[in-house]
């Protein structure tokens, strides 16, 4: 018996936001972005966008396809990710610390 979404037995869904993803390879750091979406964005001092973390606020999600779309180099861009918890692991090796007795070579 298949569940359908929305159903009482339906698995919870982890909730998304809205998060700007600079491609920083393709940016030529004309900072057309950043005089957008001044909320969001600061630039380095060569002219790079820095993107603040925590996603973009709804009220600011206009203002960020605007930004999106005025680069000249498509180089930013709006990504829905999961805000689902980390698993054990997930973001990086948690093995045994180097040390006396864990087997690990250490240089001296």
């Amino acid at each position: 018996m298949a569940i359908r979404p929305g159903s009482p037995k339906a698995p919870a869904a982890f909730p998304t936001r809205t998060e700007l993803v600079v491609d920083r390879i393709a940016c030529d750091g004309f900072g057309m972005c950043a005089e957008l979406l001044p909320e969001l964005i600061d630039l380095d001092d060569w002219g790079y966008p820095i993107v603040r973390a925590g996603g973009v606020p709804g009220e600011l999600i206009d203002h960020a396809r605007r930004a999106v779309n005025v680069c000249p180099v498509l180089a930013l861009r709006l990504e829905r990710r999961a805000t689902a918890p980390v698993e054990r692991g997930q973001a990086g090796w948690l093995g045994p610390a180097a040390g006396p007795g864990s087997g690990a070579r250490v240089r001296p």
